[in-house]
């Protein structure tokens, strides 16, 4: 099929238009057998910003390269409304992209790295100084338009870098773990001004991440995948209080996973026992008694109180609470939160609410 034969009638061939939803049909991508990504099904409005969230290897940035056209699929389609767009190049795609490690020109300024996409589209002169002049009002850097980007620090290059992709006026941006290189205090200032541009700017974005907390911020859908499969699609709401399994409940942050044995059902519970102490947690699918479960429990929701023994090994200073690390008798690590600061040494007990407490088939 030819790029013609698939183009959307009115859409420029060199430039594909806004589009109501760009949708990924069954993509995949194989690497000397090994497939690195599976039949990824995802249909993307207008105007979503879209996190794509694993660990390393899981198939993330393998779906943003097939997106963004630097990578041909092995199987599948992608169409932007009627148009299909995986058999058209990267630079008729009318997608901006930002890497992780920014890709700026180290001889050209500012202003000339943010002009060059234009420049290379043959933008009219006074058109393009209109939309650098923008573009370097959005990400505040006015007053750094002349300088190299040597001469700036991380955050200030990653806002060059964003700038480049969006004076474009791309229909779709996408993002490649643009945050990893900096600091903990510039990733929060620039989570907020990555918001802030898609939301001022009405941009359609799909960002790639290992952090959960940095994709729950920002994005109105998480896709989390997992050895190159779909683990769950949802809000960051959904995703948090309702994984789907224990691979997405690990990423969600309940760092502790107990391999355990299902016991008999309690009303809408279900019992686990560990070293001989029976919780009541939240079956999730539907682990039958004396199955393998993995019960999940986050941090903050363990309580320190009647309930099983451990004894204190760790205690780190957080601000208002400290993290505590803990062991059973048994040899069974658990991570807590608390407002109290025991010592190390200490013997405690902890328990934890049924509902936080997920019970899911192992």
């Amino acid at each position: 099929m030819t790029a013609a034969a698939t183009r959307r009638p009115g859409t420029p061939a060199g430039r594909p238009g806004r589009f109501e939803t760009l949708r990924l049909d069954g993509v995949s991508r194989s690497f000397g057998g090994h497939e690195a990504l599976a039949d990824l099904d995802l249909t993307i409005r207008r105007g979503e910003f879209i996190a794509l969230l694993g660990p390393s290897g899981c198939g993330k940035s393998t779906a943003l390269n097939c997106l963004a056209g630097l990578l041909p699929l092995t199987r599948g389609s992608i169409w932007q409304d009627e148009a299909r767009l995986d058999v058209l190049p990267p630079e008729r795609r009318g997608f901006g992209m930002v890497f992780q490690n920014y890709a700026l020109f180290p001889h050209l300024s500012v202003r000339r790295n943010i002009a060059f996409g234009l420049q290379m589209r043959k933008v009219p002169r006074a058109e393009l100084r209109r939309r650098v002049d923008e573009a370097l009002r959005l990400v505040h850097l006015q007053e750094q338009a002349g300088k190299l980007p040597g001469q700036l620090s991380g955050g200030q290059q990653q806002r060059v870098a964003i700038a480049r992709a969006v004076v474009l006026e791309p229909s779709l941006v996408l993002m490649d773990e643009p945050l990893s290189n900096l600091d903990a205090k510039l990733r929060l200032e620039m989570r907020t001004e990555i918001r802030r541009l898609h939301q001022s700017l009405g941009l359609t974005t799909v960002y790639v991440t290992h952090d959960q907390e940095e994709a729950l911020s920002l994005a109105d859908r998480l896709v989390v995948l997992r050895a190159g499969r779909v683990q769950q699609i949802g809000p960051p709401e959904q995703l948090h209080a309702e994984p789907a399994n224990w691979h997405v409940a690990d990423f969600m942050g309940y760092r502790n996973l107990l391999p355990l044995t299902a016991g008999p059902r309690r009303g809408a519970g279900i019992v686990v026992e560990i070293e001989g102490h029976e919780l009541v947690g939240t079956p999730v699918g539907d682990p039958a008694p004396g199955s393998a479960v993995m019960a999940a429990v986050r941090p903050e929701d363990l309580i320190i109180g009647p309930g099983l023994p451990a004894t204190v090994e760790v205690v780190e200073y957080q601000g208002r609470e400290v993290a505590v690390e803990a062991r059973t008798a048994g040899g069974i690590a658990l991570s807590l939160l608390s407002a109290d600061r025991p010592a190390v040494g200490d013997r405690i007990a902890v328990t934890v609410e049924p509902r936080r407490l997920l019970v899911f088939p192992s």
